[in-house]
């Protein structure tokens, strides 16, 4: 039996395409001589077949797959610089919102100084500190936050906005009220600067350019060309001129409410004594006299007797 087997295997053998040759004769165009004989094996024959659809399938699915990659890419693409449109657009928006912040701070920081001028209840203002949004915008990586953190971020900022603007309004329309009230003493309160220059030392404690010893510096010195003119930043009535120790040429003008300004290191005076100045009049000119390292104004803003800081009552 197992005889049989192998011989009916081999018998399929040789009757297969790998033992099965075809004859092919090749004829001269000259007609001369013997034409050749080749055989060839009929795979041999059956393998292009074979082989040139699969090469053909290979060749559509890579074509279709490059396309769909360039078809991505592209998406890709756009997708990319929409996304790119949108953190501009919300990197605007919160830049928009942080200058409406810093406006209101500015429009609060006004309301409080009118308030220490006009000597009004400072507490009563309604205003409250305004946190504001989260930085969004990571300045070292430009990273933008995710954008439903930062769209919850402005709604949050947005809804305070709107409530501190409404307690605004309402306590600026008090304001004017009272300031129509009071316009006389708002007009002898001295809320300008007294001169054109750069702010060369501050109120406070600091070390002394003269002595360089540490000392409380008891107004603001305003550096400049000799010459430039001081002009005075309130109503009032001139209570003093004449040199006066380290002041050198000195100016107190009596602005009433028991605030009273001082004026030094003048190089020239204008005003006399018991003279009406009026806001804004030129009234010295800038000098270097007294104690001074270099041409500047010494301004002081004394309240019954007590330096204080100008700045507090400075609105431009």
């Amino acid at each position: 039996m197992k005889l049989k087997v192998e011989k009916q295997a081999n018998f399929f053998y040789k009757q297969s395409m790998f033992k099965t040759k075809y004859q092919i004769l090749i004829f001269k165009d000259d007609k001369k001589g013997s034409p050749k004989t080749t055989y060839v094996p009929c795979w041999l024959l059956i393998l292009p077949l074979i082989l040139i659809p699969l090469l053909i399938g290979i060749s559509l699915y890579f074509f279709y797959q490059n396309n769909d990659l360039k078809q991505f890419k592209k998406l890709y693409a756009i997708t990319q610089a929409k996304l790119n449109q949108r953190d501009r657009e919300l990197l605007l928006l919160t830049q928009q919102l942080q200058t409406i912040k810093a406006d209101l701070l500015q429009v609060k920081e006004l309301d409080q100084k009118i308030r220490i001028m006009m000597n009004l209840d400072n507490s009563s203002n309604g205003l409250t500190s305004i946190g504001g949004i989260e930085p969004a915008l990571c300045p070292d990586s430009g990273v933008i936050a995710h954008p439903k953190t930062l769209v919850k971020q402005m709604q949050a900022f947005l809804n305070k906005l709107l409530h501190e603007t409404k307690l605004t309004q309402v306590q600026e329309k008090k304001l004017l009220s009272l300031l129509k009230d009071k316009q006389q003493i708002l007009a002898s309160t001295p809320s300008i600067w007294p001169t054109q220059g750069w702010l060369a030392s501050k109120f406070g404690w600091r070390i002394s350019p003269i002595t360089g010893q540490k000392e409380f510096h008891k107004g603001l010195d305003i550096a400049g060309p000799i010459g430039t003119p001081i002009i005075a930043p309130a109503d009032g009535t001139v209570s003093f001129v004449g040199h006066y120790g380290r002041y050198g040429l000195c100016i107190d003008i009596d602005h009433g409410n028991g605030i009273v300004t001082r004026y030094g290191h003048l190089k020239r005076v204008v005003v006399k004594k018991g003279e009406h100045v009026k806001r804004g009049q030129i009234i010295a000119y800038m000098g270097n006299s007294g104690s001074s390292t270099g041409p500047h104004l010494h301004y002081e803003v004394r309240l019954n007797g007590i330096p204080t800081n100008p700045m507090r009552y400075i609105l431009n």
